[in-house]
C-alpha cells in the first residue's frame, strides 16, 4: 500500500485536473514568449530570464505539500479530511472563481489580440500577465473541488491549495512593464524625490551645489538624477528577490507582506545611498568620472562607476533581503519555552 501511494503523482489526477493544468501551461507559455521582448530589450527587466526558473522551483518545492492535499492520507503529510463545505461561503466563492476565470479568460484574449495586432507594447503585456495571475488562482480554485480519488475537497483546504499558487500565478506582472503612462509617473516621482534627498543631505553636510528640477550643478560641472538612475530597476528586481524570499522561506503571509515591503524600502534606501555616491564622486572628480571605467589588476574593465554601482546595489539589496530572513523567522514562542536546562545536560 505504501508503495502505491509513493507512486501517485502528476499522472493521477483526474482527468479534468490535467487538462486544467495543462491549459494553463499552455497560457504560462504564451506569457513567457511575451516578455522574451521586454527582458531582451530592456535592461531594467533583464532579470525576467531567470523568472520562469523561479516559478519552476516553487511548484517543485510546494508539490509534496499540493499533493497532501490532493492524495491524503499518504506519507507526504497527508491531511485529514472533513465533509465538503456547502455553505453559502463556498457556493459564493465558487461564483466569484468562475466569474474570475471568465474575466481573465476575455482579458487574456484581449491582450493576445492586441499582442498580435501591434507587435509588443507594455499594456498588451500587463494585461496578459495580470490575466494569467487570475487564470491561476480560478483554475486552481475550481478544479480542487475533488480530490484525486474523485472524493470532494473541503473549503479550507481548496483555499490553502490555491493559496500555494499565488507567487507562480502574480510573479509574472513584476517581469512585465508597466503601462507608460503609470511607468513614467512612478520614474518622475522617484527622480524628484531622490535629487531632493540628495541636495537636501549635501546642503546640510555643507557642500556648494545648486539644484535645477533633476539637475544638480556641481563645481565641477553637473550631474543629472537620471544618469544615477531612478530606482526603478532596482525597485522591481528587488521585488521580485522578495517576493521569491517571502514565497519559498517564509511560511505566514503577514510575514511575507513584510518582506516584499522590507525590499521595496532598501530598494529606494540603497538606489539614494548609490545617487549620494555618484554624486559625490562627480563632485570631486569632476561631472564626467561618473562614466569613466574602472580597471582592476586581475578582473580588468568591470564597467563604468555607474554601472558597477547599480550592480553593487543589487547584490547589497538582495543580501540585505537574506539576512532579514532568519528575523522574520524567529519565533518568540518557542524561544521562551525552550528548555534550556535540556540543552545544557545534553551538552555535557
Amino acid at each position: 500500500m505504501t508503495n502505491v501511494l509513493k507512486s501517485q503523482s502528476f499522472k493521477n489526477l483526474l482527468s479534468d485536473q490535467i487538462a486544467a493544468s495543462c491549459l494553463i501551461l499552455g497560457f504560462v507559455f504564451y506569457t513567457i514568449w511575451d516578455q522574451l521582448f521586454w527582458w531582451g530589450a530592456r535592461e531594467d527587466y533583464s532579470f525576467g530570464y531567470i523568472v520562469p526558473l523561479f516559478v519552476a522551483y516553487v511548484v517543485y518545492d510546494r508539490w509534496p505539500i499540493m499533493r497532501g492535499y490532493l492524495f491524503p492520507d499518504n506519507d507526504n503529510g497527508g491531511v485529514v479530511y472533513s465533509v465538503y463545505d456547502r455553505s453559502p461561503l463556498g457556493l459564493v466563492l465558487e461564483w466569484i472563481a468562475v466569474c474570475g476565470f471568465t474575466a481573465s479568460l476575455l482579458l487574456f484574449a484581449t491582450g493576445a489580440l492586441l499582442r498580435t495586432a501591434t507587435g509588443p507594447q507594455n499594456p498588451a503585456s500587463l494585461a496578459i500577465a495580470a490575466s494569467l495571475g487570475g487564470l491561476t488562482l480560478s483554475t486552481v480554485f475550481i478544479f480542487a473541488k475533488q480530490r484525486a480519488d474523485g472524493q470532494l475537497m473541503p473549503l479550507k483546504q481548496r483555499l490553502a491549495l490555491t493559496a500555494l499558487f499565488i507567487f507562480p500565478a502574480l510573479i509574472w506582472m513584476i517581469s512585465a512593464p508597466l503601462v507608460s503612462i503609470l511607468e513614467t509617473n512612478i520614474r518622475v516621482f522617484l527622480l524628484n524625490k531622490v535629487t531632493v534627498a540628495v541636495f537636501n543631505i549635501f546642503d546640510f553636510l555643507g557642500y556648494e551645489l545648486e539644484r535645477e528640477g533633476n539637475i544638480l550643478i556641481l563645481p565641477k560641472g553637473q550631474v543629472g538624477v537620471e544618469e544615477a538612475c531612478s530606482g526603478i530597476r532596482s525597485l522591481t528586481a528587488c521585488l521580485f528577490a522578495g517576493s521569491f524570499l517571502a514565497a519559498v522561506y517564509l511560511k505566514r503571509f503577514w510575514k511575507k507582506m513584510c518582506l516584499v515591503a522590507a525590499a521595496m524600502i532598501l530598494a529606494v534606501l540603497t538606489n539614494l545611498m548609490r545617487s549620494m555616491f555618484l554624486t559625490l564622486w562627480a563632485y570631486n572628480y569632476g561631472s564626467e568620472a561618473i562614466d569613466e571605467h574602472w580597471v582592476l589588476p586581475l578582473l580588468g574593465d568591470i564597467g563604468s562607476v555607474h554601472d558597477v554601482t547599480g550592480v553593487a546595489i543589487l547584490g547589497f539589496t538582495c543580501l540585505g533581503l537574506i539576512c532579514l530572513l532568519p528575523i522574520f523567522n524567529f519565533n518568540l514562542h518557542d524561544y521562551v519555552n525552550h528548555d534550556w536546562n535540556a540543552d545544557r545536560e545534553n551538552e555535557a
